[in-house]
């Protein structure tokens, strides 16, 4: 009869099980060795309990999942232009949103019908109801619907792309009665619109207003502002981009799509604003520098009258700031100082 220690009976009364004996021979033949007594408990079981661990965990990050899903689709707020780009500001804006919205809606459906068939033919012809997977290859009419149905959707996608087009490169007339008239694209159909140049240059945008703004723009004395741009309404604005350094990008969301400003040549965009007081903010889209971050845009919508007015106090701020600047020059310079 074996006796155990006091410890294994005290860990078996704990456990709550009667300890199992497993008994071990010697290598040779004739010899018994005294057996060996091996405890198990089934009580205690670590690898179970880590197990109940990580379903705990999925539990808990499917719940704030969850939750974190609810809040946005009760904020609507927080998912506006979460999938769909900016638009609101500008026509060429709206086509770009809407074009965007077609082709998202067609490859969702797209998307949906591919992977519900894929799900139901995992479900389908599964190993335990199947033995062997039905064999498709070969089949002609579905080969042939297949192909048939994606060049129906690129011809539908490229239709509309094309119909989309001339209203996000051409820009329409002004609303506005007044306006420059000038030759070069992009112009509207009447030749009336509003010529601003912008400047990009580590790491600010300059705006210089004027048709003369590319090549004669400080011989003109043309008005000019700093990273906020000020536009009439309802007046069709176009955009000669230039950078005096690296390659920015030249980007509104609201106001239509971004266009890169490349050293030693000139890119071109417009947009028509018709909301009066809106503010619409931007940035540079390309990486330009270490204060990168730092360059932004903003476009400030006023009525053409107040525009107008606009035009002229800067002007005359900057004449101002040009005569006591031109003052402080002729002082250095006669006091030998410059």
């Amino acid at each position: 009869m074996l006796e155990f220690p006091a410890s294994h009976a005290t860990a078996a009364s704990i456990c709550g099980t009667a300890p199992r004996v497993h008994t071990r021979t010697g290598p040779i033949a004739g010899q018994i060795k005294a057996p060996t007594p091996w405890l198990e408990s089934r009580a205690l079981r670590p690898a179970a309990s880590a197990a109940t661990r990580r379903r705990r965990r999925i539990r808990l990050l499917c719940a704030a999942l969850a939750t974190s899903v609810l809040s946005l689709a009760l904020a609507p707020s927080a998912l506006a232009n979460l999938i769909t780009p900016k638009a609101g500001g500008s026509p060429n804006a709206d086509q770009i949103h809407s074009l965007y919205v077609i082709i998202l809606y067609v490859a969702a459906v797209v998307f949906v019908g591919v992977e519900g068939a894929l799900v139901y033919s995992l479900y389908k012809f599964r190993a335990k109801k199947v033995r062997v997977a039905a064999q498709i290859h070969g089949n002609t009419r579905l080969e042939i619907g297949w192909t048939i149905g994606a060049a129906l959707i690129l011809v539908i996608l490229t239709v509309v792309t094309f119909v989309k087009l001339p209203s996000i490169i051409n820009p329409p007339n002004s609303s506005a009665p007044f306006l420059e008239s000038a030759l070069t694209s992009p112009t509207p159909p009447n030749g009336k619109r509003l010529v601003i140049c912008v400047q990009g240059r580590q790491y600010i945008w300059r705006y210089v207003y004027g048709n003369a703004c590319l090549n004669n723009a400080f011989a003109a004395k043309l008005p000019y502002s700093y990273t906020q741009m000020y536009v009439p309404a309802d007046t069709t604005v176009v955009l000669n981009i230039q950078s005096n350094d690296v390659i920015h990008s030249w980007w509104v969301p609201s106001l239509g799509g971004k266009v890169d400003a490349v050293p030693g040549y000139t890119t071109y965009t417009w947009f028509k604003a018709s909301k009066v007081g809106a503010l619409y903010h931007g940035r540079c889209a390309q990486l330009c520098g270490r204060q990168h971050a730092f360059m932004i845009a903003m476009v400030k919508v006023l009525t053409p009258s107040a525009y107008k007015q606009w035009l002229s106090s800067q002007s005359q701020a900057i004449n101002q700031a040009n005569t006591q600047v031109s003052q402080l020059r002729g002082i250095l310079t006669a006091s030998g100082n410059l």
